[in-house]
């Protein structure tokens, strides 16, 4: 004979709530800095990391078969929906043993974070529009005042780029456009990071560009000497990461356009193999981005530049951007220096670009709680190319669900409509593609000819999906990022390094 199915469902779920509470306790040395504010936020992300730990699609099945709640798109209350399932089990409860994380509770912390971060928007469907400001928008005062009136909520100025007197051009012209609209926008200003960037240091570095071929030898070093003159020699820019490459590991160029892998070692250099060039140009040129996802690269997320950055980005703007954060100790560094600069600090978006930021998510988030609001950009150009173009549809969905369990808002970034902005022509891969940003805060589009179409388009496509902004129902398998956390738990790291 078949147990009965609802006292099987009662005896798994008795078990779950049992096994959050019990990880919730055990973890309460992590809570001790958080914000008072951040607490909830902190204790439903715990509940929602040990049930992501475990396997429970069996159950969800039995749930959904029964007329219950299978748990699914409960991130941001997932003990307090738990709890609404054994109360309609017949379980019960004290007032005391309920949890205040609700539904309603949930949607109201995401709501006033997101409001102080990106500020008030007419809208309530869609999400805000970040608009990416370069160096033509110090001059164009027409072309800022437009971006505003087509629903531009936050300006985005990149610290990588231009100068501080460029940036105040920017700011200068987006001040007087909301004076003059009546209208408001956040700033946002990115750290630059660290530049690990092509340098051409022999053949082709007048011309900034060096032909290349599939199978060809490239040599990565940090100096020219010793080489032919028909060599082909790359600094990546960044003193010391030539000596933390190993045989095998992948080297991308240019987004991927160009994988590698390291074939020679020696005591200043690394010769790469290029194995794909996927171009019609076949060259690598100056200052364009490379990726070592199977290294180990341990270089200061914050840099000497990005600190002399920071009075200006403290004096001017809302949020400050922190690129290429991998574990907890950098994001506290950068919030102490911060504290010592302002007694109003910029709120601080935490970018996902690498494969220890995804691995680490969850103890940055509870380094960022020791703030009242924090948000996280889900940075999907570098991430993209770091973890492999296949997974970051898989890895893209877990930063939203963690982030979403933490009552964090997300900023979904890079290439959304990118054709359109580049040709006037959108793909029906990148239509798609922007209607699944509506399930986060913020969307961010990149500078482009058709920046106001792009815009137009965008919240056209987000006001249509708007409504359907709450997440389908999933099944949840364990997740890795959760099972390392619950196996493994770490402790935070408010030293800043």
């Amino acid at each position: 004979m078949n147990p009965d199915p609802i006292l099987h469902i009662q005896q798994q779920l008795v078990e779950l709530e049992k096994k959050m509470l019990q990880e919730t306790e055990k973890r309460q040395t992590l809570f001790k800095d958080i914000h008072s504010q951040q607490y909830p936020a902190a204790q439903n992300m715990i509940h929602y990391l040990t049930l992501r730990n475990e396997d429970i699609r069996e159950l969800q099945d039995i749930l959904h078969i029964h007329g219950l709640s299978s748990l699914a798109s409960s991130e941001g209350h997932i003990h307090s929906q738990l709890q609404s399932i054994l109360q309609r089990l017949g379980k019960h409860y004290c007032r005391e043993e309920l949890d205040a994380c609700t539904y309603e509770f949930n949607l109201e912390q995401i709501r006033q974070k997101s409001q102080t971060l990106f500020g008030e928007k007419n809208d309530a469907v869609t999400p805000y529009i970040m608009v990416t400001f370069d160096s033509s928008f110090a001059d164009n005062y027409a072309l800022i005042k437009n971006l505003l009136q087509n629903g531009m909520n936050v300006a985005r100025i990149n610290c990588a780029h231009d100068e501080e007197a460029i940036w105040s051009r920017m700011i200068h012209h987006l001040k007087k456009a909301c004076r003059y609209t009546g209208l408001y926008c956040k700033i946002y200003m990115d750290l630059a990071g660290p530049k690990i960037r092509t340098r051409l240091i022999k053949k082709g570095r007048e011309k900034g560009k060096v032909k290349v071929k599939e199978g060809e030898l490239v040599w990565l070093s940090d100096d020219a000497a010793g080489f032919k003159d028909d060599d082909i020699v790359i600094s990546p820019n960044e003193p010391g990461i030539i000596g933390m490459l190993k045989k095998g590991e992948r080297v991308y160029i240019d987004d991927g356009i160009i994988k590698g892998v390291v074939e020679a070692i020696n005591k200043k250099a690394a010769g790469m193999r290029i194995i794909r060039i996927s171009s019609g140009k076949k060259q690598i040129k100056k200052d364009k981005g490379i990726n070592f996802p199977d290294s180990e690269i341990s270089i200061a997320s914050l840099t000497e530049f990005d600190k002399t950055c920071l009075p200006f980005i403290c004096d001017h703007a809302d949020m400050v951007g922190y690129s290429f954060v991998r574990v907890p100790s950098d994001l506290a560094e950068l919030q102490q220096v911060l504290k010592k600069l302002s007694s109003v600090p910029p709120h601080i978006i935490i970018k996902i670009e690498t494969p220890e930021a995804v691995k680490n998510l969850p103890d940055l988030l509870l380094q960022g709680m020791q703030q009242k609001v924090f948000g996280v950009m889900i940075a999907r150009g570098d991430l993209a190319v770091e973890i492999g173009f296949e997974r970051l549809g898989e890895i893209q969905e877990e930063i939203l669900w963690i982030c979403e369990s933490a009552h964090v808002p997300v900023i979904w970034a890079t290439q959304v409509l990118e054709t359109l902005n580049k040709s006037g022509i959108a793909t029906r891969s990148e239509i798609t593609d922007a209607a699944h940003s509506a399930m986060a805060e913020c969307v961010m589009i990149n500078k482009g000819d058709h920046t106001i179409k792009v815009i137009e388009t965008l919240r056209d496509i987000l006001h249509r999906t708007g409504g359907h902004h709450i997440k389908k129902r999933f099944t949840f398998r364990p997740l890795s990022i959760a099972r390392r956390f619950m196996n493994d738990p770490p402790q935070v790291d408010t030293e800043g390094g």
